[in-house]
C-alpha cells in the first residue's frame, strides 16, 4: 500500500475536519428551521432508526425520501447530515435519514438487510406521515450510495430478489460499486471486511432492477476508485438496458459534494428536487 490510499479521502482533503463540521454546524441550524422528529425506529438496535424531516404545509401524498449516510460502513451518523434535507423540502418532500449498525461488529450482510428493512418500513409508514409510497427515491453518499444501489438490485450474496419497495430514483453520490481493494485498503483494521464479503455485495457484480431513473455522481476531485467506478456502474447499467445520468460535480471533493448535495441552489441539489418533485 502506498503512503496515500486512494481510498482514504482524508489524504487528498486537507481540510477534511474543517468539512466535516461544517458540515454538522449546517445540520443543526437547517434542523431549527424544521419540523424534525429524531430517533424513530426500524429495527432492534439503537442505530437502526430514522429522523424525519418535513416541509411547511406538506401536501396530502407527499414525495417521500430516504437518504444513507456514508462512513465506510464503520463509522458516520444520520444525524450530521440533516442538511440534506433542504432540497427535498423545497420539493414538498419529507425526508427520512436512515442510520444503520457499523462494521466490524456487524457484518456487511446484515448492514444490508438493515437498511433493505428500512426501506419496507418507511413504505409502510409513508401513508401514517402524509407521503405517497409510490413516490419513494433514495439517494446515498459514499458507503451510502453502495447500499443505496443494493435497494434496486439482486447482489452476490442475495439468495433470490431482494425484498424492497419499488423506487421512483436513486440518486448515488460518490459511491464504492467495486469492493475488491476495501479489504486490503487502509480499512482493514477498522471495517475488517473480508473478500468473501467485498466479493458478495459488490454492486458491480450484482443483477440491477429497472429504476424510472438513476443519477450516478462523483466529485470532480475525488481519487481514482471513485471516479473509475462511477463510470463503470453507469456502463453496467446502460449495457443491460437501462438509462443512467452520469454526472461530475465541478470543483468539489469526496466531503465538499455533500454540501453542494444539500444545496437547494446548487447544481446537485437541484437536481435532487427535480428527482423528488418529479417522482
Amino acid at each position: 500500500m502506498s503512503a496515500r490510499d486512494p481510498y482514504r479521502n482524508r489524504d487528498y482533503i486537507p481540510d477534511f475536519d474543517a468539512i466535516m463540521a461544517e458540515t454538522e454546524a449546517r445540520s443543526r441550524a437547517f434542523a431549527e428551521t424544521v419540523r424534525v422528529e429524531r430517533n424513530l425506529s426500524y429495527g432492534e438496535t439503537p442505530r437502526q432508526s430514522f429522523d424525519l424531516v418535513f416541509p411547511p404545509d406538506p401536501a396530502p401524498g407527499a414525495p417521500l425520501h430516504m437518504f444513507i449516510h456514508g462512513g465506510y460502513w464503520r463509522g458516520g451518523s444520520k444525524d450530521v447530515h440533516t442538511l440534506v434535507a433542504a432540497p427535498v423540502v423545497a420539493a414538498g418532500g419529507i425526508t427520512a435519514l436512515i442510520g444503520y449498525d457499523l462494521m466490524p461488529d456487524t457484518r456487511l450482510a446484515e448492514i444490508i438487510a438493515q437498511v433493505r428493512a428500512a426501506a419496507r418500513h418507511l413504505a409502510h409508514l409513508a401513508p401514517e406521515i402524509g407521503a405517497d409510497p409510490a413516490r419513494f427515491t433514495v439517494s446515498g453518499h459514499s458507503a451510502g450510495a453502495h447500499l443505496s444501489s443494493l435497494l434496486a438490485a439482486e447482489a452476490p450474496g442475495d439468495s433470490g430478489p431482494p425484498d424492497v419497495p419499488a423506487l421512483r430514483g436513486l440518486l448515488m453520490v460518490s459511491g464504492i460499486y467495486d469492493l475488491s481493494g476495501i479489504p486490503g485498503s487502509f480499512l482493514r483494521d477498522e471495517a475488517k471486511m473480508r473478500d468473501d464479503e467485498a466479493s458478495a455485495w459488490s454492486p458491480l457484480s450484482a443483477r440491477h432492477e429497472p429504476v424510472p431513473r438513476r443519477i450516478i455522481t462523483r466529485g470532480e476531485h475525488e481519487t481514482e476508485p471513485f471516479q473509475d467506478q462511477a463510470v463503470a456502474l453507469g456502463a453496467l447499467l446502460e449495457g443491460g438496458g437501462q438509462q443512467v445520468e452520469l454526472r461530475t460535480e465541478a470543483a468539489t471533493n469526496h466531503l465538499t459534494i455533500v454540501l453542494d448535495l444539500a444545496d437547494p441552489q446548487a447544481a446537485l441539489g437541484q437536481r435532487l428536487s427535480d428527482l423528488v418533485r418529479t417522482s
